[in-house]
């Protein structure tokens, strides 16, 4: 009995000795005046390795928080595991929408995220401040905001990624609170046109940012996926694109984020 004793211990230590870390960081945001959290899952080798570590963002749409991917898909600790790298999961509002609102002074995601939230994590953490060591990506909302942040900011992305993505926010003048961040449609077309990614296709320049997205097939947003991978392809700009069976649910995105994953460890080992 005692030695099925010490082995169960010795098991349960190993576990915890192989598990990845995960941390919440609370980041001061100058740009809103208030203290956001977000979760940093860090690899079971992080402590005793020398190199810099890449760094993946990974966002979470509308109506959830900072916790979703780590509650609803807790295998992402074991995945930053396997790919050795760390996994940022900030904190976006219930719906933001990952940019700086032209209308409400107080939402101002998009500097939060690409220079508030990335200059906490790389003085924090042993990390590369190198645009090949930095991808994001997200769902719904989240996915959105990945393009939106990475067409933006190539100079501090080199990869970035969409789980059914809102890539044409324009159809759904009424939903999501994106009136409140834009404006009424009707009154302020102008925001809507500048803020939709399908839209901010111009800025992409060959392979400059390395691109993969994702929707299912039932989802609302297909045919905003499907017409900006078109676009895309009449742009000559190179990219992933994949359409399954699916829906808008936790279901899809917990099956299409091992993809996204794989994807972008080829990217930061190139």
């Amino acid at each position: 009995m005692k030695l099925k004793l010490l082995l169960f211990f010795l098991i349960c230590n190993t576990i915890i000795v192989n598990a990845s870390q995960v941390d919440t960081v609370m980041v001061w945001s100058k740009s809103m005046n208030k203290s956001i959290p977000n979760i940093v899952i860090l690899p079971d080798s992080y402590s005793g390795q020398k190199e810099k570590s890449p760094v993946l963002y990974l966002l979470h749409g509308a109506g959830g928080n900072y916790t979703d991917w780590v509650s609803k898909v807790p295998v992402i600790k074991e995945y930053a595991d396997k790919y050795n790298f760390i996994i940022v999961c900030p904190d976006g509002g219930t719906a933001s929408w990952y940019f700086d609102s032209p209308i409400d002074t107080e939402m101002k995601y998009e500097t939060y995220i690409s220079k508030e939230l990335i200059d906490t994590i790389d003085k924090k953490y042993n990390t590369s401040a190198k645009k090949s060591a930095r991808a994001v990506t997200g769902l719904s909302m989240g996915g959105h905001g990945a393009f939106y942040l990475a067409f933006k900011h190539q100079d501090i992305w080199g990869a970035a990624g969409s789980m059914s993505g809102g890539m044409d926010i324009r159809p759904f003048p009424n939903k999501w609170d994106l009136h409140k961040r834009l404006g009424n449609y009707s009154e302020h077309q102008e925001y809507w046109e500048k803020n939709t990614i399908i839209n901010m296709v111009y800025m992409l320049k060959g392979d400059n940012l390395k691109l993969i997205f994702d929707c299912g097939i039932s989802d609302f947003f297909y045919d905003a996926n499907k017409r900006l991978h078109e676009k895309l392809i009449e742009r000559n700009i190179p990219h992933d694109y994949i359409e399954r069976p699916g829906n808008h649910n936790w279901d899809y995105w917990s099956n299409s984020i091992k993809y996204q994953l794989l994807f972008f460890n080829d990217y930061f080992k190139l």
